[in-house]
């Protein structure tokens, strides 16, 4: 490999390509290095490996950070609009999910062809797999890069490593190695979009309702999403859940977690309902089983001993369900952790960076991109889409 470069990218993933591409087709003479054997495996798995590349609708408001307004810059800059436009141009089919999620019409392994297009256009030069052993900066301001395969120097350094999640496929935490190395603070990685554990007692408790699957709305501190959730033989999984997770990370931060409280009732007022079927002489699981998954509206009646007609019931008693259809509220003891995770929450804190170009502040040549900044997105191709922005910001910078 060449010795000498502009631009330095360490990470051959979503970012990382992007950021490579439109930093050399700018005319910059740009090295991407990898320590992986198989290139973007994040990509090629993502969405049941058909890639939901992004979002049709994607704002700030769709990010969780210590700096919610960090990501505003380079998502106006370069937007969902902008990446479909690209797809659109590689001839690349897609189709749009619920919730305006933007999915490949056949496999992921067409956007990470069409990375390496954009990169092939620039020139881009690859070294994989390369172990990065030592970054330094010298007095002049170019960064020297050892690896296992010889030693590069570079005038700009791009950190694109992603963050802990899914280790199984590569994931290290060098980015944050190397963000300490220069003094940079960081925000304590955890996982995030990750199914939530419970305690042995509650998941005892609720073995009869193990696999089943039904439409909530999900809460838990500010964070509020509306889809399906999932009991699971650990505990609770599905979109809902894996969305509350990063709200219930953050929660646990000062120690003090908040339960995640679950409305079973999302289209009714549980309140309202419950009086409409006062006087009714039915079970409570079978009137339940009209409007929640028949299995499971049973075993939570049975659950809480409530299975008896409403009419049997007092008046404390059909308050004390209504509470508990509309806020059903459960502690989790835990997540899955990285292994499971889909992304990471945390990172490089963004006040180390500047907003327009991901560059650090204090380092000039140094830049952050990705999952590696503390930049963590909903469900729904929103992480992506951050890929996609923060790496072309670094770009045209570079």
């Amino acid at each position: 490999m060449k010795r000498s470069y502009d631009a330095l990218v360490i990470g051959a993933g979503a970012a990382g390509m992007m950021c490579a591409a439109r930093a050399a087709q700018r005319g910059r003479r740009v090295l991407i290095v990898d320590h992986a054997t198989s290139l973007a495996e994040k990509i090629r798995i993502s969405g049941g490996g058909r890639c939901n590349f992004t979002n049709r609708t994607v704002n700030a408001s769709h990010f969780l950070s210590q700096n919610p307004h960090f990501c505003r810059s380079a998502l106006a800059r370069y937007g969902a609009q902008h990446f479909v436009s690209l797809v659109e141009r590689h001839g690349i089919r897609y189709h749009e999910k619920t919730l305006g999620q933007l999915f490949c019409d056949d496999s992921s392994q067409q956007i990470i062809d069409m990375l390496l297009s954009e990169c092939r256009d620039g020139q881009v030069d690859w070294a994989a797999p390369v172990k990065v052993e030592v970054v330094s900066r010298e007095a002049d301001g170019r960064f020297i890069v050892r690896t296992d395969h010889g030693q590069v120097d570079t005038g700009a350094l791009v950190v694109a490593t992603g963050g802990l999640s899914i280790p199984k496929i590569g994931a290290t935490d060098l980015g944050y190695r190397i963000a300490r190395q220069f003094a940079l603070p960081v925000v304590t990685p955890r996982p995030a979009l990750v199914p939530l554990t419970l305690d042995s007692e509650t998941l005892a408790a609720l073995a009869p309702l193990a696999g089943a699957a039904f439409d909530v709305v999900a809460i838990c501190a500010d964070g509020e999403f509306r889809e399906r959730a999932l009991v699971t033989h650990r505990g609770l999984s599905g979109p809902a859940i894996l969305q509350i997770s990063s709200y219930w990370q953050r929660a646990c931060g000062d120690g003090r977690p908040e339960p995640v409280r679950l409305n079973l009732l999302p289209d009714h007022d549980a309140a309202a309902w419950v009086a409409q079927h006062a006087d009714s002489n039915a079970l409570l699981g079978n009137l339940l089983g009209e409007v929640l998954p028949n299995r499971f509206a049973k075993a939570w009646a049975e659950l809480h001993g409530w299975n008896t007609p409403l009419r049997q019931t007092s008046a404390k008693t059909r308050q004390a369900i209504a509470e508990a259809l509309g806020n059903w509220s459960l502690a989790p003891s835990g997540t899955q952790g990285f292994s499971k995770a889909e992304v990471t929450l945390g990172g490089v804190d963004t006040r180390a960076l500047s907003s327009k170009t991901m560059a650090v502040l204090k380092v000039p040549g140094l830049y952050f991109i990705g999952e590696v900044v503390d930049v963590t997105g909903h469900l729904g191709g929103y992480n992506f889409q951050w890929a996609w922005s923060s790496a072309v910001a670094a770009g045209e910078a570079l």
